[in-house]
């Protein structure tokens, strides 16, 4: 259920005493009935129009963006500039970021204002996979993958993460896949086995893909296909 003065207030941009002010001269009905208090609960699904003019809720949102180093996973930050200052969209106060990526990370974050749609991205029950390609000081070897494969336990932590999957790209460069999201994780698995990461970067959250064609700082829509394969 939601407010009835709040729904016309998010379908139409109108702030609430101008929706309230329509409400009292009889401009709003609600299922063809005429409706005269605004704060009258209704649901998503009923027939609201005003004046005369069928008004709906705006759908939800969905992009992917190529997050450059430098900034925050953050609406706001008071010294950094904060990757929702790359997306050229109106009610940006409304978005949320799906998975956060350190400042100097760079890669796929996945932007929304579908609540619901970000819990199945990041709630640690939903083990939902993230690839990244990881830059190393110097070469891992072949023990130091295995311990990442089978799960190392990370400073602070009682249990060990969960098994990785790893990949390497060459002596230096690797690609791993985890189902978890611990602060600074990759980061930190690598330290616990005596590695330095130089440079990291996400190339995928579950199948949805970071768009070779974006350029850091540029961002698109999702496709149907890769919102619905978020479940």
């Amino acid at each position: 259920m939601i407010r009835l003065d709040k729904f016309i207030c998010h379908s139409t941009g109108l702030s609430r005493p101008q929706v309230q002010r329509l409400v009292r001269a009889g401009s709003v009905s609600v299922n063809n009935v005429l409706i005269k208090k605004a704060d009258q609960k209704i649901l998503a699904t009923d027939l609201v129009t005003l004046d005369g003019e069928t008004v709906s809720l705006p759908q939800p949102r969905y992009f992917m963006l190529h997050k450059p180093a430098g900034y925050v996973c953050a609406n706001r930050d008071s010294e950094h500039p904060v990757v929702l200052d790359l997306i050229n969209e109106d009610g940006i106060e409304d978005l949320q970021i799906a998975g956060r990526l350190d400042i100097d990370t760079t890669g796929l974050v996945l932007i929304t204002d579908d609540g619901a749609w970000n819990h199945r991205v990041t709630a640690p029950t939903r083990l939902c996979r993230k690839t990244y390609c990881v830059t190393l000081h110097d070469q891992l070897t072949l023990d130091a993958a295995e311990k990442l494969r089978s799960g190392v336990l990370l400073s602070g932590e009682k249990r060990p993460t969960l098994p990785a999957e790893l990949f390497f790209i060459d002596d230096k460069c690797i690609r791993l896949s985890i189902h978890e999201g611990k602060y600074h994780q990759v980061k930190r698995m690598f330290a616990a086995v005596g590695k330095h990461v130089v440079a990291l970067h996400r190339e995928s959250i579950g199948d949805v893909v970071l768009d070779a064609s974006l350029m850091p700082g540029q961002y698109r829509p999702l496709t149907s296909i890769e919102i619905a394969s978020i479940g």
